[in-house]
């Protein structure tokens, strides 16, 4: 697969450039479902880029939009075709959130809020080691090997020297003081964190329990943010058994009100550095 195809962007940018082909058509997602005897759901997949999609469905989209321009049908043609490749994370098999990786190996900058857990990018393989069969009790031993594999790979996004990605993390005591593991396996984790916090592109604050009620209390989520302006920021919500991408600018924007709120609690990078140190001291001497 070449480099700068990202199969996950390419489905988002085509799913986005059909939906305003229908909407300048004066069309319905339920008018188009009818007129290609499929349901409304598929329309809707295929517009928000959850869904592959084939250089036949955009033929026939095509046909119903009228679009009579063939560098625009070629286009399109081209942009379902690069969809339809693979990113690096397939070669793992099925992961459950493929569409998340895809959105985080292309975005530019993003915005993480975690409540009782370290975010994957910054995590040691130890805390990876420990944390993942944990939320995920019923992991085959061979699915567990494969995510810990995923979730360091995802890492070098962090530090490619060629588009290190923006990175700032707000997190709640909680996520510090919980033992993943043991407490060796968290002061190994919380230097690490340190570390990483030194980083210029790297900004790390940390929410103490006395600063009592504050806006990351309904939920953890991440805010992606893009390069291109063709590609919109994604609020990204994780779930159990479904994950949540809101890409409409009145939800973004809410989020990004609630992220500011967030960093402006929370204690600034210096002191949150020195609060970790302090926390992986504890830890230290809990071990003993």
């Amino acid at each position: 697969m070449a480099s700068n195809v990202n199969p996950t962007v390419r489905r988002r940018r085509l799913g986005q450039e059909l939906r305003r082909l229908r909407e300048l058509k004066g069309m319905t997602a339920e008018e188009v479902a009818e007129r290609l005897l499929v349901s409304q759901s598929k329309i809707s997949r295929l517009e928000n880029g959850r869904r592959s999609i084939s250089q036949r469905d955009v033929r026939d989209l095509c046909g119903v939009y009228e679009v009579d321009d063939h560098r625009i049908v070629d286009s399109l043609m081209q942009m379902a075709k690069d969809s339809r490749q693979q990113g690096w994370w397939h070669a793992f098999g099925d992961i459950p959130y493929s569409v998340y990786i895809g959105l985080e190996t292309e975005a530019a900058s993003l915005r993480v809020y975690e409540s009782l857990l370290l975010p994957g990018l910054l995590q040691t393989p130890g805390y990876a080691e420990a944390v993942i069969p944990g939320t995920v009790p019923e992991l085959a031993p061979d699915q567990l090997d494969k995510r810990i594999q995923v979730r360091m790979r995802r890492q070098e996004r962090v530090n490619d020297p060629d588009r290190q990605l923006r990175l700032w993390v707000v997190l709640d005591e909680s996520a510090l003081r919980r033992v993943v593991g043991s407490h060796l396996i968290m002061r190994e984790q919380l230097e690490y964190l340190v570390e990483v916090s030194l980083l210029p592109h790297v900004t790390v604050q940390v929410l103490p329990y006395d600063t009592g009620a504050h806006a990351g209390m309904s939920g953890t989520f991440s805010i992606l943010e893009f390069d291109d302006a063709a590609d919109s920021s994604v609020v990204y919500i994780e779930g159990v058994t479904s994950d949540l991408y809101l890409e409409k600018t009145n939800d973004v924007h809410k989020y990004t009100i609630m992220y500011e709120h967030l960093r402006a609690q929370a204690l600034n990078a210096d002191k949150s550095r020195q609060f970790i140190a302090d926390t992986a001291q504890l830890h230290a001497d809990a071990a003993g």
